[in-house]
């Protein structure tokens, strides 16, 4: 079994310019995605995808391996994330596992990595991905209408005290993990036999917005103390 640690990272992202080599807590963000997959023991190659020959620089700097660059149409705004991990899988015939590592996520640990391997095989799955407990739950949110009036997102009625709502989870965008034959099956890392591990809220964030950039430059402040 040959797993692979992929690190998609793009240089188009439009919400924070050049966002996965911006400094964040004095390193480039995607240096802390390169760090803890290279600390963990369950992944034997840490690769990048990416097309910006200055991303394929800092992440060599840092240990990750640029085996290929991506082609540009794969890098695209409305590029499937499942079709650079195909890419991948195409230029890397020997690997048997996948676990996606998105840059985005910095505050993820090795520990959550090994965690979520170890928890995979515990349950013997092909498809695992790391979710969080939601701090809304969706039976309290509402879409606005064109006539700016609201309505329930979910056609649910009974009105219910927060303690008596079932739990919900929302997926981190942290961890993904699949085999290679799930993946070529059905084409995606999420369906119906996909398993869900839980990591703690605060390792979570999952940067989209200078807001997410902001929070969570605020919880590793409080972890460096």
């Amino acid at each position: 079994m040959v797993v692979l640690g992929l690190i998609p990272a793009r240089g188009g992202s439009k919400g924070i310019h050049r966002k996965n080599i911006k400094l964040f807590d004095g390193q480039p963000l995607i240096s802390w995605t390169i760090k803890s997959a290279l600390n963990s023991k369950c992944i034997e190659r840490v690769v990048v995808s990416t097309e910006d020959s200055e991303i394929a620089d800092i992440s060599l700097e840092f240990g990750a391996e640029v085996p290929f660059i991506r082609p540009g149409r794969l890098a695209e705004d409305t590029t499937p994330g499942i079709a650079t991990v195909f890419h991948a899988l195409d230029q890397l015939p020997e690997v048997t596992d996948v676990i996606l590592l998105q840059p985005t996520s910095p505050l993820r640990t090795e520990e959550d990595i090994e965690n979520i391997f170890n928890y995979r095989k515990q349950y013997n799955c092909d498809s695992i991905l790391s979710i969080c407990h939601a701090s809304k739950h969706p039976s309290w949110m509402y879409e606005l209408n064109k006539d700016q009036t609201i309505s329930k997102i979910l056609n649910d009625h009974k009105k219910k005290v927060r303690q008596e709502l079932k739990p919900a989870y929302l997926i981190n965008g942290a961890i993904y993990i699949a085999s290679r034959e799930f993946i070529n099956r059905y084409k995606t890392f999420i369906n119906e036999f996909t398993f869900g591990f839980i990591m703690p809220i605060e390792r979570s964030v999952d940067i989209d917005t200078n807001y997410d950039w902001f929070i969570a430059e605020c919880l590793k402040k409080k972890v460096n103390e």
